[in-house]
């Protein structure tokens, strides 16, 4: 199994990206959201830099099967 880790998708808030988090914790998969909004002083930044919801490589295929019906990616 391999820990590297890509970029599943990227969303244009923490919001959402945090509710797509939760939705693949409740369904075991491990997944980080990173963002670039100065410590969040900028949060505008979300929205050109966007919220990048990252997962691992192996997990990568079952995770957008899950989000799919949630969100278009």
């Amino acid at each position: 199994m391999s820990d590297e880790t890509i970029v599943l998708t990227v969303f244009n808030t923490e919001m959402d990206a945090r509710m797509a988090h939760v939705v693949l914790r409740d369904e075991g998969i491990a997944a980080f959201v990173f963002k670039d909004d100065g410590g969040g002083m900028e949060p505008h930044l979300q929205r050109t830099n966007g919220v990048r919801l990252v997962v691992k490589r192996d997990d990568a295929e079952r995770a957008r099967q899950i989000l799919t019906p949630l969100v278009s990616m």
